[in-house]
């Protein structure tokens, strides 16, 4: 318990199969034809089996996702909302909870459902992938922590500056890891049930609406 009363600082969550039921990289994947070579690699990664660097850059090499794919996958996120996402953000805001979210998914497809959500720009950790003037795929940001193992560890020890606590929502092996920096692990299996995360995490809900996960933190 914080000094304010409330069981946690801060709230994280993870996007893809957490807020939102897509996992992003595998939707663009479809859309530009290459699925098959993506998805088994994002499942990897999500269990644990294989380190996200060794998966990141290989998964946008393949599918180069322009402007447009961007823009499409942004809508996406918000027409696939999980129930009970915007519940959840605005009873955690009500009880004073500072909220983010924490994804190593695409920045730019991710801030209109933060926006949706009432979660501020300043608040949304992601990766950035960047265009060149015709819209197409040039890059991503090789040197964001989210596209490297340890990555949300790193986020939440800097939220929490080693005063606030940090509880963080999420749904793959990459969330587990941010127990390494003090973070409260809430595991959700309202879209896909993980073994790793089942027993890793602090505690695990299974949906399916998010607002499932406010007994453990509010």
């Amino acid at each position: 318990m914080t000094a304010s009363g409330k069981p946690f600082d801060i709230v994280c969550f993870d996007c893809d199969s957490t807020l939102s039921r897509v996992e992003g990289i595998d939707e663009l994947a479809r859309r530009s034809g290459v699925e098959q070579e993506v998805a088994p690699l994002t499942a990897a990664a999500m269990a644990g089996e294989i380190a996200l660097d060794a998966v990141y850059g290989r998964r946008l090499d393949l599918v180069r996702p322009d402007r447009a794919a961007v823009e499409w996958l942004a809508q996406l996120y918000v027409e696939q909302m999980v129930p009970g996402a915007e519940e959840s953000v605005q009873a955690l805001c009500g009880a004073g909870t500072d909220v983010h979210i924490i994804s190593g998914g695409l920045r730019q497809a991710i801030l209109p459902l933060a926006d949706t959500l009432g979660v501020p720009v300043a608040n949304v950790h992601a990766v950035d992938v960047m265009f060149g003037g015709d819209g197409a795929y040039c890059d991503f940001d090789r040197n964001s922590p989210l596209a490297q193992p340890g990555g949300k560890a790193e986020i939440c020890r800097l939220l929490s500056g080693g005063e606030r606590s940090v509880a963080l929502v999420g749904d793959g092996a990459t969330d587990i890891e941010a127990r390494e920096a003090g973070a409260f692990i809430v595991g959700f299996g309202g879209v896909v049930v993980r073994e790793t995360v089942k027993s890793g995490a602090d505690v695990f809900v299974a949906g399916p609406s998010l607002t499932a996960v406010l007994d453990a933190l509010l």
